[in-house]
């Protein structure tokens, strides 16, 4: 099987180069959605983040239903024709994943339009004093026009990933959010600041910033698929393709789809259990105000998270490249390249992941104060808990995702029926459970999120002992270096404490302190590392030399 090739056109990736430029994209999309925050909490304060992060909330979880199994399926049946050789199927496969993301993208929108109140309903039941039903309405209908577009926008992504083509999708992701970031502040700063607007009118600008962000990287999408057309096409040389009925292709469609539809769906689980048992066990059995309770929800469902993002990416941004590679491997019955594939997944995410979640922890109040502008009474608090969250998601993403493209997807509906159980009956108990042992309340609603996903990696990791005969060994010989590695740093950081003030009531005066403290703790991190032969144990010889040399050419 040959390829056209066009030396002006796109480039394929092999599994690191893609998951490094994956990566990339997906963390730079999040450090603007990280940045944006900053004058954002500043124009619209604790409640109007609480009300955006109930539109996120419901967002993602329809997202879930409309498109996120879809693309992901259209990336592994295209990596599969693309490998086979069969053109027509191939393209076929396409067109058919695309007509279905927008029958679902507008199936989405009409049910979130119609039952708006029923939803806010839902979420704020009879609590007074905070955001209002017809305030959590607006903004669910406002965001549900972004489902229009978002479903199209993910096949687009998934096509040219499945081709290996991985820098114009993570490329979209960064366009998709500075147009997204752009509206969040803008429009909710000229809503607000200059026409005098209420807030929950600003928050609605605000979240209409997804819907336009979609449409631009849309376009952006659609040009580089029609410019390069001709490097879709594939040669078979030994074989005449196989006629593949339109019914064949629509159940793989199915059944590659559903168990990514279940991985998103199950995961927004989560956060829709917070939404709708945090605040109202706060202040019906804690005894919290409704504004306390949900400025406390506004921390883990929006301004937590974006710190938290940064995290998740590197997974997501892995899970990218890994797709489209694993099914290959798998396609060929490669044993030794799927074996090889799933232990660099999880060392590369123990390696960047584990280390940037303590950091992070470690450095919860001047980061705190730099994006929110001020001391909180349990904003950093929660922040150095929360962060673990995200690690725990991250290995679990990298997990599930293995599990299903080997096609194992009752072992996949396990982990996360299991995970989201052990989260609805351990939320409300070790909620109150904190609050009687004199912690903050919301740390019981964390750690049941955190042994949900726990118990899902542990179970992942059975699985694929138990059916692919999977060796952890080297994933173990890394996770004990990488735990060397974070404990120096963790001394120098308590060491450098004694020296310099982990943080200032002056907010410009924590970035310095943020970059010095990051310098010293990365540098001690990389240190150790490199004196234990990580780099390549992480990454392999063959990928650092290149690095290298192409540092020396520079």
């Amino acid at each position: 099987m040959t390829k056209v090739k066009n030396k002006k056109g796109l480039k394929e990736n092999s599994f690191l180069n893609g998951a490094f430029i994956a990566t990339f994209g997906i963390v730079g999309s999040k450090i603007l959605g990280m940045l944006y925050v900053i004058p954002f909490y500043a124009i619209i304060g604790g409640t109007g983040g609480a009300l955006y992060g109930y539109a996120y909330t419901i967002y993602n979880l329809f997202q879930s239903l409309s498109c996120a199994g879809i693309p992901n399926a259209i990336s592994k049946i295209i990596s599969e024709y693309q490998t086979l050789g069969y053109q027509d199927a191939k393209e076929r496969a396409f067109r058919i994943g695309r007509r279905l993301a927008i029958i679902m993208g507008i199936t989405i929108f009409l049910i979130l339009f119609i039952f708006a109140p029923s939803i806010a309903k839902a979420i704020l039941g009879d609590l007074k004093g905070g955001n209002t039903l017809n305030d959590v309405t607006m903004v669910v209908r406002v965001i549900a026009t972004a489902i229009l577009i978002v479903p199209t926008l993910s096949i687009y992504r998934g096509y040219l990933e499945g081709h290996k083509f991985i820098t114009p999708p993570s490329l979209s992701q960064i366009v998709e959010q500075f147009i997204r970031v752009a509206i969040i502040v803008i429009g909710s700063f000229v809503t607000i600041r200059i026409f005098g607007l209420s807030i929950q009118t600003g928050v609605g600008v605000a979240v209409f910033g997804a819907t336009a962000g979609a449409l631009i990287a849309y376009f952006y999408l659609l040009g580089k698929i029609r410019k390069n057309k001709e490097q879709f096409k594939v040669i078979a040389a030994e074989k005449e393709e196989p006629k593949i009925e339109t019914k064949e292709i629509l159940i793989k469609i199915f059944w590659y789809a559903l168990p990514f539809i279940m991985i998103d769906v199950f995961k927004s689980c989560y956060d829709f259990i917070d939404m709708t048992t945090v605040v109202k066990t706060m202040v019906n059995d804690v005894g919290y105000t409704t504004k306390q309770a949900e400025n406390i929800m506004s921390v883990i469902s929006t301004w937590g998270n974006k710190i938290n993002m940064i995290i998740v990416s590197i997974s997501t941004g892995i899970i990218v490249s890994l797709i489209p590679n694993l099914t290959s491997a798998s396609v060929k019955g490669n044993k030794i390249d799927i074996h090889h594939k799933i232990n660099q997944t999880l060392k590369m995410i123990l390696f960047i992941s584990v280390p940037m979640t303590i950091g992070l922890s470690l450095l919860s109040d001047p980061v705190w104060q730099v994006f929110y502008g001020s001391k909180s009474e349990y904003g950093a608090i929660i922040i150095a808990y929360f962060v673990f969250v995200a690690l725990v998601i991250s290995s679990y993403t990298a997990l599930v995702s293995i599990v299903q493209v080997l096609k194992y997807y009752k072992e996949v509906l396990i982990s996360l029926v299991v995970g989201v159980i052990l989260k609805l009956i351990l939320n409300v108990k070790l909620i109150n459970l904190f609050h009687n042992l004199g912690f903050v309340p919301v740390y019981g609603s964390i750690t049941a999120t955190i042994i949900g996903y726990s118990i899902g990696i542990v179970l992942c990791l059975i699985f694929l002992k138990k059916k692919c005969q999977v060796k952890y060994l080297p994933t173990l010989k890394v996770l004990w270096k990488v735990l060397i590695a974070d404990f120096a740093m963790i001394i120098g950081i308590m060491v450098l404490r004694l020296i310099i003030p982990i943080s200032s009531n002056i907010r410009l005066l924590n970035i310095p302190i943020i970059i010095v403290y990051t310098i010293i703790g990365a540098g001690i991190y990389f240190l150790v590392s490199h004196k234990l032969n990580l780099f390549e144990e992480v990454f392999g010889k063959t990928f650092i030399n290149k690095i290298i040399r192409k540092f020396r050419r520079n």
